[in-house]
């Protein structure tokens, strides 16, 4: 019996799927098993395949081209000038944290600058359809960094899309909340980044691929974002969701704390170092929970392929029913993702 090259990618990817199990706990594991029954049933039609460290495979029956898109995070640029000086003890912490790190393949010394330079080097000779800024790209507000990355990336003559990280706008020990101080400092020093596109959520469509662009880095959904994204969700659209906090999975800390039912002051262990407010004691506001579910069932009653994310500087997959959930390396290792698209 001759078999079709779509039933033939059906049984192989539904198979890597299990393969993929091998180091999750059993309800994902479970929740894998449910996907590659679907997917060989017919019934499902999105398959992510993993490929290697920093490549991924999405096969989809609503994708109508091959699309290319490469990701970075958590690059934390510090540089500085004399225009830093009135903020210095604002800054002084994150100006050094992250100075010297190690390559995330070789381990060799290397530095964030560096790193910015070579992954936009890989950028230009890839030549994706767009590249994907996920947050801390900077250490603070840096005006000198702002101006630099961006020169960088416009000579690149790719598109690029940047949403904001929790490191981007703070300037630890000013007061005000997270939420004020966002928009203070999106406004005074980011907003070029965004080249006209709303800094707190925004929609790119690439070859009618829905690419939702959120601020989350506060942890918490604002209700316009949550207006936004099931505007985006109601066109049954192939889409993908990209923010910097990743959200909550059973298993996983803290950190992946947008809709994590624990995320409130008593587990707020930093907010002293980091000489900002405190989480609430009552835990996240309603429209938080609310996009969560959305996420978490866009997969089934929408087109929602995947959700990824910064943040937690660790390179993990995620999957909660049909939603699966990729956090990538820290870009000042060197570390970025390539994205490939294809129809299925």
């Amino acid at each position: 019996m001759k078999t079709s090259r779509r039933d033939f990618l059906k049984k192989s990817l539904a198979t890597s799927l299990f393969l993929a199990t091998e180091h999750i706990g059993p309800e994902q594991a479970f929740a894998h098993k449910q996907t590659a029954q679907s997917i060989e049933k017919g019934v499902g039609y999105t398959t992510i395949n993993s490929i290697n460290d920093n490549k991924v495979e999405i096969y989809s029956q609503d994708i109508t081209r091959t699309i290319k898109l490469f990701l970075i995070a958590d690059t934390h640029l510090w540089m500085s000038d004399s225009r830093e000086d009135p903020y210095r003890q604002y800054s002084a912490r994150m100006a050094k944290a992250y100075n010297k790190t190690k390559h995330f393949q070789t381990l060799a010394s290397t530095n964030p600058k560096e790193q910015f330079e070579k992954t936009l080097e890989k950028v230009k000779e890839s030549r994706p359809d767009g590249l994907f800024l996920l947050g801390d790209i900077f250490s603070y507000p840096s005006e000198a960094a702002i101006e630099w990355a961006k020169t960088q990336l416009d000579q690149t003559g790719i598109n690029y899309y940047y949403i904001s990280g929790n490191h981007d706008w703070h300037y630890e020990g000013l007061p005000n909340s997270e939420i004020e101080l966002r928009a203070e400092w999106t406004h005074k020093r980011l907003l070029p980044l965004y080249r006209g596109q709303n800094p707190l959520i925004y929609d790119v469509d690439i070859s009618g691929l829905h690419i939702v662009m959120l601020d989350n880095s506060t942890y918490e959904i604002l209700p316009e974002q949550l207006e936004f994204f099931r505007k985006i969700l109601r066109k049954n659209k192939p889409t993908l969701l990209m923010s910097h906090c990743p959200f909550y999975a059973p298993g996983f800390p803290v950190s992946y704390g947008c809709g994590h039912p624990e995320w409130n002051a008593a587990s707020d262990k930093i907010y002293k170092i980091e000489r900002r407010q405190q989480w609430p004691v009552e835990g996240h506001k309603p429209e938080t929970y609310a996009f969560w579910n959305e996420v978490a069932n866009g997969c089934q009653k929408h087109h929602l392929l995947a959700t990824f994310s910064g943040h937690v500087h660790r390179q993990t997959t995620s999957i909660v029913n049909k939603w699966t959930q990729f956090t990538i390396k820290p870009n000042y290792s060197g570390a970025y993702l390539e994205i490939t698209l294809k129809p299925f």
